[in-house]
């Protein structure tokens, strides 16, 4: 039995202070400091020309209602929709994944993630993307600045690690979203198209903002909202990232070839169709324009916060936390599934699927139970990763939850092992940690059952 706090605080998004959430995964320390040196010496690497896309869900989604629907519990379990057979034998996905069911043996899953602290947007997010929580105050490096630095730097004018759009803002809590570089510094930060939160904001508000739960799933129309996009995409490519001195400094930092990588509007009309006229579909083309263009490690990030928009924060609360199951079906699963099987199938056309890992997560999955609402709040003690290409075993599904979803059955999987996974898929022996105050390594625990 996991342990699980259940305040209305806590499952409403609000109500944790940054101290409270400080006391979580700390370390006692003699000082804060570190030696990279030291770091550097304890790790044991091996050359890799793996590469890596990391698609962040932020708010959650419901495992239910994408890679583990459970048919046979009672209508308050199941939620309202229906599960379908997938190419996998006795696995179903939601009937809201039909592109992504008939690919489900190219992919591979991981059903059982958990962990047993607070659920709050932000523990999952650090667990997932840097192994630990944040250690008196400070954060571990994230998945991306970990394994770009160990690599080494790309060449001259091309960025290691890009994000996209840009870093996620508010979802509740104002601490590490797991997304940084940590005590590595300044020059292990990712390039992030859209540097500062008020830009990315601004972008996500005009693509998928809504101003009630009554409006148009979109504020702007699929044309208008693709066009925006590559405005950002192409000027972000001229100057670099503005946040780096000058607008000259910034014109430098990019190579020819990097700012052509950018450029969506290189690509067909067709495929670009092909990953939906949306701002997840167009990021998820431009993360495989980039990974061919040499970039080793992109993170998309498919919404910025929880608050005023549709996510898959599904409390049903009627304010700014109003997202709920129908948009799911209307919105949320349709973009995803047509995103991801459009990038299974370029990765695989383009002859990058064997060099190309590709990580789908949210940080916790939601309540089993709907709520009074016909809404789902969060849920730490059992949910589903998925991921694809590389070394993964395709169709191979590692665990089994409970008949509702709220346990796993077997094979529990503590949600760091899952950015353990991904730092052996890319070749990395050893994972960041805090010991004594000292930034030192470990040795890596992946759930080598997803590799073949």
């Amino acid at each position: 039995m996991f342990t699980l706090q259940t305040s209305r605080a806590i499952r409403e998004c609000t109500g944790l202070s940054r101290r409270d959430f400080l006391r979580i995964g700390t370390v006692s320390a003699l000082g804060m400091r570190w030696c990279l040196a030291d770091a550097l010496r304890a790790a044991e690497t091996h050359p890799s020309d793996m590469n890596c896309i990391v698609l962040v869900l932020v708010g959650g989604p419901s495992h239910l209602e994408t890679f583990d629907p459970k048919p046979d519990a009672p209508e308050s379990v199941r939620g309202p929709f229906r599960a379908i057979r997938t190419t996998v034998p006795s696995v179903l996905f939601s009937e809201l994944l039909p592109r992504l069911a008939a690919r489900a043996h190219r992919l591979g899953l991981i059903r059982t993630v958990y962990h047993d602290e607070s659920p709050i947007h932000e523990t999952g997010q650090q667990l997932l993307q840097t192994g630990a929580f944040v250690a008196e105050g400070q954060a571990l490096p994230s998945l991306g600045a970990w394994a770009t630095h160990t690599w080494g730097s790309n060449p001259a004018g091309t960025p290691s690690w890009v994000q996209i759009p840009g870093p996620i803002d508010n979802t509740g809590v104002a601490v590490d979203h797991g997304q940084s570089a940590g005590l590595l510094g300044p020059d292990a930060e990712p390039f992030a198209l859209l540097p500062e939160p008020q830009a990315v904001r601004q972008l996500f508000d005009r693509c998928w903002g809504r101003r009630s739960a009554e409006e148009a799933l979109l504020a702007a129309g699929p044309t208008e909202e693709v066009s925006d996009w590559d405005r950002q995409v192409e000027h972000m490519a001229a100057l670099g990232s503005i946040d780096r001195a000058t607008q000259e400094a910034c014109a430098r930092l990019l190579s020819d070839e990097a700012r052509r990588a950018f450029l969506l509007a290189q690509e067909p009309e067709a495929l670009r169709r092909a990953y939906g006229i949306n701002l997840f579909g167009q990021s998820c083309l431009l993360a495989r324009r980039l990974v061919e263009h040499g970039v080793r490690f992109v993170t998309v990030n498919m919404f910025d916060t929880v608050y005023e928009r549709v996510t898959w924060d599904c409390h049903a609360d009627g304010g700014p936390l109003s997202s709920t199951l129908e948009d799911y079906r209307r919105f949320l699963c349709p973009v995803l599934d047509q995103a991801v099987a459009a990038l299974m199938d370029d990765l695989q056309q383009r002859g990058l699927w064997s060099r190309t890992l590709v990580a789908l997560v949210g940080e916790f999955g939601r309540t089993p139970r709907l709520n009074r609402r016909g809404g789902r709040d969060h849920w730490t003690r059992c949910w589903s990763v998925a991921f694809f290409g590389g070394p993964v075993r395709p169709g191979v599904v590692v665990g089994r939850s409970d008949r509702s979803a709220m346990e796993p059955a077997d094979d529990p999987v503590p949600a760091w092992r899952v950015a353990d996974t991904v730092l052996a898929a890319l070749g990395l022996r050893s994972a960041p940690q805090y010991v004594g105050g000292r930034l030192s390594t470990r040795a890596l625990q992946p759930v080598s059952e997803l590799f073949g």
